[in-house]
């Protein structure tokens, strides 16, 4: 059977993701669309807003499919898989047009479609996920990314328990779109806007750019454009593009600009925190590994989102790994013959920064202060463990330690 081709949307509160949605629905062109919507209120403004299109479209037998009170990527992931399976099998619609809330992840709904039940039956049976849509709120983006706020402030967090940050969440909607849909261009200038696309750009080089107002794009931008592939999605972020030595060029008119940062010592832990309280100034993503005296065999990983920064832990080096649990794996093999030293193996420092003015220099040289020096290194990790760390243990830590910049 033919497979039921899936748009998700995504987006943070109030970029304008229904509008988008029921702009589609007006303009679907014949086609015939299923909805599935998703909204963490009591009260379901989204859903009802849906709704009237769809009692507009029943002549053409078009239908809702309200899911409240949950999150679709967390507490709906059962009843998400069952709705999308039911919909494909009914073979009724053309597409199918999921609207996910303001504080969902998009890579755990595109996992949705390849998860196997108790049975081993996947929606990739029935469904094909076809485009990963992010809109972006062109007035407040920039603001809200660079805000110390979490979702606690916004009072949007799923509970207790979500620690997660605004700007964590933006970059993760951000680096996983294939395409961006800039929405509320009317509220900016032309330069602002360009500007913002520069950046977004830089931080998702693969994502197709969109631009709108009121949430009017065209249908066949984000319809049908089979533009998804799981395997480029996980490495279409400009940080990982950057590591695997796939540069994007700067935006020169508006000093936007990215770069990487390696080094094979190790840094010094008390130099290191000391560095870490300062503020990256122009930078507005980080993301890399790192490699840390006193803990020589755990690779850490660093990352900048707007104004928080966070650092933990992530796995150990392939070094610290015993021989006979990487034999027989071409791709492991093939990054170990790109990455070893001789010494120290695959540890080392491999950092991308992205930003609006950096002072790369200065970064550079910051960084390279904190490198333990050639009388250091040849003392050998022995001695490193004598170094005062004043980072959190990474052998208990549940979630990343987060701090403002």
């Amino acid at each position: 059977m033919k497979k039921l081709p899936v748009t998700v949307l995504s987006g943070f509160l109030g970029a304008g993701k229904t509008s988008v949605l029921n702009h589609v629905l007006n303009n679907r062109m014949g086609m015939r669309v299923a909805v599935i919507v998703n909204d963490m209120s009591e009260i379901n403004i989204d859903a009802r807003l849906v709704d009237r299109n769809s009692s507009a479209l029943s002549r053409v037998e078009e239908k809702l499919v309200e899911m409240s009170n949950g999150c679709i990527c967390c507490t709906l992931r059962d009843d998400l898989l069952k709705e999308v399976s039911r919909l494909a099998r009914e073979r009724r619609f053309d597409y199918l047009l999921i609207e996910s809330t303001g504080i969902s992840e998009p890579l755990p709904v595109a996992a949705t479609f390849t998860f196997e039940d108790e049975t081993g039956r996947s929606l990739s049976e029935v469904a094909q996920l076809d485009t990963m849509v992010t809109v972006v709120d062109a007035d407040s983006f920039l603001e809200d990314f660079q805000s110390l706020d979490d979702l606690k402030d916004r009072r949007t967090a799923l509970g207790e328990d979500d620690e997660r940050t605004v700007s964590d969440l933006l970059i993760d909607q951000i680096e996983f779109a294939n395409v961006i849909v800039v929405n509320k261009c009317d509220l900016v200038t032309g330069e602002e806007r360009d500007r913002l696309a520069g950046i977004l750009h830089h931080l998702n080089p693969e994502a197709v750019i969109e631009y709108a107002v009121r949430g009017k794009v065209s249908p066949q931008a984000i319809l049908d454009t089979r533009l998804f592939d799981m395997e480029r999605a996980e490495a279409s972020a400009g940080w990982v593009k950057e590591l695997n030595g796939t540069h994007t060029p700067e935006t020169e008119e508006y000093g936007i600009s990215s770069f990487v940062y390696r080094a094979r010592r190790s840094f010094h832990p008390l130099r290191l925190g000391a560095l870490l309280e300062q503020s990256f100034e122009g930078v507005l993503r980080a993301k890399g590994f790192l490699w840390l005296a006193t803990r020589h065999d755990e690779c850490g990983l660093f990352s900048i989102a707007g104004n928080t920064l966070s650092l933990e832990p992530g796995g150990r080096w392939i070094a610290a790994t015993p021989a006979e649990d990487a034999l027989g794996d071409e791709e492991l093999n093939e990054y170990v013959g790109q990455t070893w030293h001789p010494e120290w193996g695959d540890r080392r420092q491999e950092l991308v920064f992205i930003g609006i003015e950096m002072k790369q220099a200065a970064i550079r040289a910051n960084l390279d202060a904190c490198l333990l020096t050639e009388e250091e290194m040849a003392s050998g990790p022995g001695a490193w463990l004598g170094y005062r760390d004043p980072f959190p243990s990474w052998e208990y830590a549940d979630a990343p330690d987060v701090m403002a910049l």
